[in-house]
């Protein structure tokens, strides 16, 4: 079930919340001189500052890849899983990110013991070690054949970073990555909400309300998707604290201001399908509904974003800062959007097409 106003508030919840949620100059997220992470941070040690970001694309290259294949997930529950994954990145790396601080502090209910941190780590094996093991856990109905390749690319990358590492820095560094990502993991499953319906997506316990104008379904395999994931975890902003303007009131009349916008959904649409061009290989190519073939909208903007650290040749210290940012606004976006979502039960447009302007509609 999805809509027009539905997709775009989850694109203006998310840019919003990029820009505004977590800023770094934030003082919730700012290191004080007296923090005890600080005192963990060996200045022998690189800094992240200072270490490019071969293997967080390399990972990222692989999400994006394996995520297409996790069904049943989108949109929502990838939102949420990027969320996750991308947190244990960050955490993984920023003991080595001096003026950025663990995410301890914000998160109630998560924890990262300082005294975890090894005194000597390459933050690379540590990214590695943490990547691999949340990948597995967060990309659900993947393939074991598909999947394999999250080992593959792990065993690669660590052979190479520990051809210039002491066993005991190896160790050391992948027994702090896999630390982290069973404290992100253990930290998901506590929010039963989440978890439930990630397994039961389309609940029978949901029945959408009747009336002019609302959604409803005509078969089974279009039941409502994901009716109660306005009370999932957020991040940094809950949906109560959101805000949104309703839509404009439902009209069966021709001169309506709505009978007008689906005029244009339906002028629109008939032109790109006669053109057969651009127009319509532009909607094809954001639509990201089709499992097996194409990532989902949230990984969509995480491919924009792998495309912005190539261009801007940002190091691993601003990879994993932006992408825990992303991340925190497409999981927040998602959960405030379905609130609304559910609140509103706007109709979807090719339903109003059939009936009132072109029953032959395509």
């Amino acid at each position: 079930m999805k809509s027009l106003t539905s997709n775009f508030l989850f694109v203006i919840l998310a840019l919003g919340f990029l820009f505004t949620g977590c800023d770094k100059d934030d003082d919730t997220l700012s290191l004080t001189e007296n923090d005890d992470l600080d005192e963990a941070i060996d200045p022998s040690q690189a800094l992240a500052a200072d270490i490019n970001n071969e293997v967080l694309v390399q990972w990222s290259t692989l999400l994006l890849e394996l995520e297409r294949y996790a069904y049943g997930m989108r949109p929502n529950a990838s939102a949420r899983a990027l969320a996750y994954i991308h947190l244990a990145a960050y955490e993984a790396v920023v003991p080595g990110m001096p003026g950025f601080i663990s995410n301890d502090d914000r998160l109630q209910g998560f924890r990262i013991r300082n005294n975890q941190i090894p005194e000597d780590a390459d933050w690379q094996i540590a990214l590695n070690t943490a990547y691999a093991d949340v990948l597995d856990h967060f990309l659900l109905n993947v393939t074991d054949g598909r999947k394999a390749q999250i080992a593959v690319l792990e065993s690669k990358i660590e052979s190479t970073l520990a051809a210039n590492q002491s066993s005991f820095v190896v160790q050391a560094s992948k027994d702090w990555g896999a630390y982290v990502a069973e404290q992100v993991i253990d930290y998901s499953q506590s929010d039963q909400n989440a978890e439930t319906q990630i397994l039961d997506p389309q609940p029978d316990s949901y029945e959408p309300p009747t009336g002019e104008g609302f959604w409803t379904y005509s078969a089974e395999p279009e039941r409502a998707l994901f009716p109660y994931w306005g009370s999932v975890r957020t991040f940094v902003i809950a949906p109560d604290e959101t805000s949104t303007e309703a839509p404009i009131d439902y009209s069966e009349a021709s001169g309506s201001p709505y009978f007008a916008q689906m005029m244009e959904v339906y002028n629109e649409n008939n032109a790109a399908r006669a053109a057969d061009g651009e127009q319509l290989w532009i909607a094809e190519f954001w639509s990201d509904d089709v499992e097996g073939l194409m990532m989902s909208p949230p990984a969509r903007q995480f491919s924009i974003a792998q495309q912005l650290i190539d261009q801007f040749s940002l190091n691993l210290e601003e990879s994993v800062w932006l992408y825990l940012k992303l991340g925190f606004s497409l999981n927040d976006a998602a959960v405030a959007t379905w609130k609304y979502k559910y609140q509103y039960m706007v109709m979807r447009p090719n339903v109003y097409i059939h009936e009132f302007i072109d029953p032959d509609f395509q």
